[in-house]
């Protein structure tokens, strides 16, 4: 296996957006009693996990992906929302939600696409673009998930911004941050 790491494709975020979310995370941290939380570098939006992989598999799909590729264009993204998977009593992951997005959608579906044919066993689970900013609720209360607030920029409004990368990240679980970018893709 390729060094017993597990590799993931993610779209990968602008810088602004790590920042925007750090801050908002050392702001509201003590409200939200979460157990860990997200290295704002290891901030991203996964299109599919593919897990351990040999470099042999890990070749062909970095080229069917370079392929499909080259044809996209950079596209807009909004962050609107804050949510939780898992239950309100113990979530296991708080998360960043972005407004729908027929861009990212179909990106993620090509992707997905081209892991499922070079071999690769990938979750069925319907694509919901997010961010995890946190994992594992730390306390007996229930998170009000109900009452999350939304995203906003400093004036109030939408905060937009360009996704113009994907990457194919390895996992380093013994560091932080634990993901590095084994190839870049820009679109």
């Amino acid at each position: 296996m390729a060094n017993n790491h597990h590799y993931f494709f993610a779209v990968k975020l602008p810088y602004e957006v790590k920042t925007y979310l750090n801050r908002w995370v050392q702001m509201h941290d003590a409200h939200y009693p979460f157990k860990r939380w997200v290295h704002p570098e290891d901030y991203h939006i996964t299109l599919a996990f593919l897990g351990f992989a040999e470099k042999e598999m890990l070749d062909q799909v970095l080229s069917k992906v370079a392929d499909l590729l080259k044809n996209e264009d950079s596209f807009e993204l909004t962050l609107n929302k804050l949510g939780i998977f898992g239950p309100a009593k113990s979530p296991r992951i708080f998360w960043a939600g972005v407004k729908e997005s027929d861009e990212i959608n179909l990106l993620q579906k090509k992707v997905f696409k081209a892991c499922l044919d070079t071999g690769f066993k990938l979750d069925k689970k319907p694509f919901k673009p997010h961010i995890t900013i946190a994992r594992k609720w730390g306390i007996e209360k229930p998170l009000e998930h109900e009452k999350l607030p939304e995203l906003k920029n400093s004036e109030g409004g939408d905060f937009s911004f360009t996704i113009s990368e994907v990457a194919l990240y390895e996992t380093h679980l013994d560091q932080s941050p634990k993901y590095r970018e084994y190839t870049l893709f820009s679109l």
